[in-house]
């Protein structure tokens, strides 16, 4: 359960910012801004500039939404702290993407259990300006939507290790794409540059087979080479390869010293 509570929009869809709440996003746009820079894939910054965010104030849902239509016709939709997997599923699948409408207090800065606006908006906003990404995202949400639920723990580290800690090949060399690493000043530099955490290029077996823990750096990344290996994935028959993760066994969770360096906890 969150202790925070989403802003509801008013009749005209506008939410309410307060002060604070804005010195809040500046604070954290400003630090995020310049960390990702140079170690972002550049589909990332270039949907930063799509959608003309700044650290002026906290966008608005319809500021994000009228972006996206400009791109790949996503729309952003306000959604509480915590949704059920099948609210997520539905929403992905018809191309809408949740916001949790509270942003962290001052004194949660530096750690946060829950997702917020800063990591929905700055995190993964941008990256669903990019066709094959969008379009990835919705076709998961189809998946999830109809799968087992014993198969969701699968599907669960399939998103885990694309969208929220996703990892890419570019001709500058290994960089973020994941919502869960971007929005994350500590991840962010951990994941491209610590010679600690494990580097795999992206297998969905391996993927499938790879526990996680949500409260601490990450000892395994993944790598595409391109986004459209990304949407491509999901070509492949799912369930047959979740029966043979399955079969195979999971791998043992690699833990990290790190977790006293978490700065942000995130899920989907």
């Amino acid at each position: 359960m969150s202790h925070y509570v989403s802003k509801q929009p008013d009749v005209t869809g506008k939410i309410e910012w307060s002060k604070i709440e804005n010195q809040t996003w500046e604070t954290l746009y400003n630090r995020q801004v310049e960390i990702v820079k140079p170690r972002a894939c550049q589909e990332y910054v270039e949907g930063i500039k799509r959608l003309q965010m700044s650290s002026a104030h906290i966008p608005q849902l319809s500021e994000i939404t009228e972006s996206f239509k400009h791109s790949t016709g996503w729309s952003v939709v306000p959604v509480p702290a915590m949704i059920t997997p099948e609210q997520f599923f539905n929403l992905l699948a018809t191309k809408n993407f949740p916001a949790a409408t509270f942003i962290r207090t001052p004194e949660d800065l530096d750690y946060l259990q829950e997702p917020d606006i800063f990591h929905e908006f700055f995190g993964h906003c941008p990256m669903i300006t990019v066709q094959p990404f969008a379009d990835f995202m919705q076709a998961y949400g189809k998946i999830a939507l109809k799968a087992d639920p014993e198969h969701r723990k699968y599907l669960a580290r399939l998103f885990w290790f694309t969208v929220e800690f996703g990892l890419i090949n570019t001709q500058q060399g290994v960089r973020c794409y994941g919502g869960g690493i971007l929005s994350s000043k500590n991840e962010t530099i951990y994941a491209v540059e610590s010679d600690i955490p494990v580097r795999k290029p992206f297998d969905l077996i391996e993927v499938l087979r790879t526990p996680y823990r949500v409260d601490q750096i990450q000892g395994v990344y993944f790598i595409i080479e391109s986004f459209d290996q990304l949407y491509k994935i999901l070509d492949q028959d799912i369930n047959a390869a979740i029966d043979e993760a399955k079969t195979l066994g999971e791998y043992a969770l690699v833990e990290t010293d790190k977790g006293a360096s978490k700065d942000e906890w995130t899920t989907c």
